[in-house]
């Protein structure tokens, strides 16, 4: 019991949900087990209680389990009375220890536990945030529907540091009291623009229009473009960003920070079918820079498949069936944290492998615990 957990560590503030007299297997051993188990491959209660029995010993090394290993019931019944704002907290303070001072990329986008799903009661919508560059789950907010998103992100964004970050978000957040919020807590914001916001869209479309036909002679325009291939496709993407938006800024003053105007214009040919283009337009207070524009729209879209579509596919997100009280919530965190500590790992190999090797080597698995 030798070696410590930095994990353990940041939740030994989390409050005790369970009457303390009735307390066998204490909380920290509980965590730590389920930690475990879904590192190694196990997202169910059950199937976490069948890998604690077999690798009792390896988790004696850290905590004594001296009741031995807790059911699959006891699991789900403590994750159900976990409070989840606390173990977000904890959650958060845990993460910030993992960062590092860099020019960060942060998106924020929400998914749907559909699995959470019962009758007389919704399936949980998690609003989360996610630091590209460093590949880290930041935190989450639960809502109880999509539409919900708009309440949400300002929570999530006040539990966390994002001086100095971009902000990357969907047409959903493309509110101006969010952008007034990130520019107050110090952070710079790149917002999806579309027809939620009517009058504004059709200005910044019409001026992106006229100014295309006039080859932006009569404006001031930076301009960067992509080429991707692959898959029997090629995309091209010109992205145009301009600081000439007085007369914007003086039709919609209400948007705080606002600096620039963007159009991402995607051009896709694919074999066997007809070409088709798409025009997308963004609202960001960073200065006229195409480049950087560019790459902030593309590394938002990591939380969609580096994120959302690894934890359905890989942490059976879409397909567990918890749904009572707090569990889907709070065993989400549980998956994050691990899914981030397994990325703090340099590895040439698949997340699968990885959970695999995790579940059958002891020393990769504390490697992965281990990691900073």
């Amino acid at each position: 019991m030798s070696q410590s957990i930095e994990f353990l560590e940041a939740f030994q503030g989390l409050e005790e949900p369970r009457q303390l007299w009735k307390v066998v297997h204490p909380l920290k051993e509980i965590l730590f087990l389920v930690l475990c188990g879904v590192i190694s491959g196990f997202t169910e209660f059950s199937d976490i209680e069948i890998y604690g029995k077999e690798r009792i010993g390896y988790l004696r090394k850290f905590l004594s389990f001296a009741a031995g290993i807790p059911s699959h019931d006891t699991l789900d019944r403590v994750f159900q009375r976990i409070n989840p704002a606390s173990f977000q907290s904890c959650f958060i303070n845990w993460v910030a220890g993992l960062q590092k001072e860099i020019r960060e990329i942060i998106a924020v986008d929400g998914k749907t536990l559909r699995g959470s799903f019962d009758e007389g009661q919704s399936a949980i919508h998690m609003v989360s945030a996610w630091a590209s560059k460093q590949r880290l789950i930041l935190g989450q907010e639960k809502t109880e529907e999509k539409s919900n998103e708009i309440k949400a992100i300002p929570k999530l964004l006040e539990l966390l540091s994002i001086k100095g970050a971009i902000v990357t978000i969907d047409a959903m957040g493309c509110q101006k009291d969010i952008a007034r919020q990130i520019v107050e807590q110090g952070g710079d914001y790149m917002l999806a623009l579309k027809g939620n916001h009517a009058e504004l869209y059709r200005d910044v479309s019409e001026f992106f229009e006229a100014q295309e036909k006039e080859q932006f002679r009569h404006s001031h325009a930076d301009t960067h473009q992509t080429l991707e291939k692959g898959h029997g496709r090629v995309e091209k993407r010109r992205y145009v960003s301009t600081n000439d938006i007085e007369w914007l800024k003086e039709r919609h003053p209400e948007w705080k920070g606002l600096q620039s105007i963007i159009r991402a214009l995607s051009t896709r040919n694919q074999t066997g079918k007809q070409s088709s283009q798409e025009a997308r337009y963004y609202l960001s207070s960073l200065p006229q820079d195409a480049k950087q524009a560019g790459e902030a729209i593309r590394e938002h879209w990591g939380i969609e498949n580096k994120v959302h579509w690894v934890l359905d596919v890989n942490f059976g997100d879409d397909a567990s069936r918890l749904r009572k009280d707090h569990a889907p919530q709070n065993l989400h965190v549980i998956k994050q944290a691990a899914l981030n500590l397994i990325r703090k790992v340099p590895s040439k190999r698949s997340l699968r492998a990885q959970r695999i090797q995790a579940g059958l080597n002891s020393d990769y698995l504390s490697q992965i615990l281990q990691a900073s």
